[in-house]
């Protein structure tokens, strides 16, 4: 099945707390994916960021709006269990709980009006909120994602542009900013007079004794394998063992079987969806806009308080 959103956990958190019991929010997550049917797969994805799994993150969202109308407590870091109010809300057996209906508890309201007035566009109103699946931290990994796609249409669409020796340079700095080569001159752009179907040279040694070879290719359809052969068989010019093949474009299959058959080399392709995203992440072509550091309470600062 599909994982649920945060709003359609929320009744479901509440009955499992139903017994009266405290239980750690880990605890919660393993009874709920139960609860839910979640299967394996289910519960191994994760945000972009990967740093938290969707369920989870979703499980802490369902929780958070609750404790915010007073129907669930923590009475420990990490632990929840059913307030008075929450019991009272099961009695009344409502066939769903979600932001509509908490709204009707006192200082909810004030929480969701806080939350549209903090959105970024400022255009977003509580009722558009309460229609939304997604959690907040989910809002803002997809708005990075669509920001980082953008960016990477613009990077390709700025190196099609380019000359031919420009998008040479641009790769092999690229490499050297991936941590490739002996040191800041340890790459460079060969000539066209006997580049032999390479365009570009890194020295991962001081001395040159291990070289990588490089070939840029501008284009906007496929690069086949008769050119990816061209230049595995140029690489025995320079005795080299290893080399990058960088696109704009992409790698047809048969290109892709080629370099996995190769014996004594190894090649690798690059396409322009990776290119982009390594330019991205290496800070090749792009400038930082803006910064946001994402903060939360520190568990361990305030335990370190109750020990003094």
């Amino acid at each position: 099945m599909s994982i649920p959103d945060f709003q359609s956990i929320m009744l479901p958190f509440l009955e499992v707390l139903s017994d009266g019991q405290e239980r750690s929010m880990k605890e919660m997550v393993s009874l709920l994916a139960d609860r839910f049917g979640m299967s394996e797969s289910d519960l191994a994805e994760v945000l972009p960021s990967g740093q938290q799994t969707v369920f989870s993150n979703r499980v802490a969202w369902a929780k958070t709006h609750m404790k915010k109308a007073g129907l669930v407590d923590n009475p420990s870091r990490g632990r929840v269990r059913l307030s008075s109010r929450g019991r009272e809300v099961l009695e009344r057996q409502p066939a769903t709980v979600n932001m509509k209906f908490l709204k009707q508890f006192d200082g909810y309201p004030e929480f969701i009006a806080g939350s549209a007035a903090s959105d970024a566009s400022k255009t977003k109103t509580a009722e558009e909120i309460e229609e939304e699946d997604a959690t907040p931290l989910e809002q803002l990994e997809s708005a990075y994602a669509e920001w980082k796609s953008a960016v990477s249409d613009e990077l390709l669409e700025r190196l099609s542009e380019v000359s031919p020796a420009f998008f040479e340079q641009v790769v092999v700095r690229l490499l050297q900013a991936m941590g490739y080569g002996g040191g800041v001159d340890s790459g460079e752009v060969t000539s066209y007079a006997r580049d032999g179907g390479i365009d570009g040279v890194i020295r991962e040694d001081k001395l040159g004794l291990d070289v990588v070879c490089i070939q840029a290719k501008r284009w906007q359809g496929t690069v086949g394998r008769p050119v990816v052969q061209a230049f595995v068989g140029s690489m025995d010019l320079i005795r080299a063992k290893k080399g990058v093949i960088l696109t704009t474009g992409r790698f047809s299959d048969d290109a892709k079987t080629f370099v996995d058959r190769i014996e004594g080399k190894r090649v690798v392709l690059i396409d322009g969806k990776r290119l982009a995203e390594f330019m991205i992440e290496h800070d090749v072509g792009v400038t930082t806009k803006t910064v946001y550091r994402l903060k939360e309470v520190s568990g361990d600062f305030f335990e370190e308080g109750l020990d003094q």
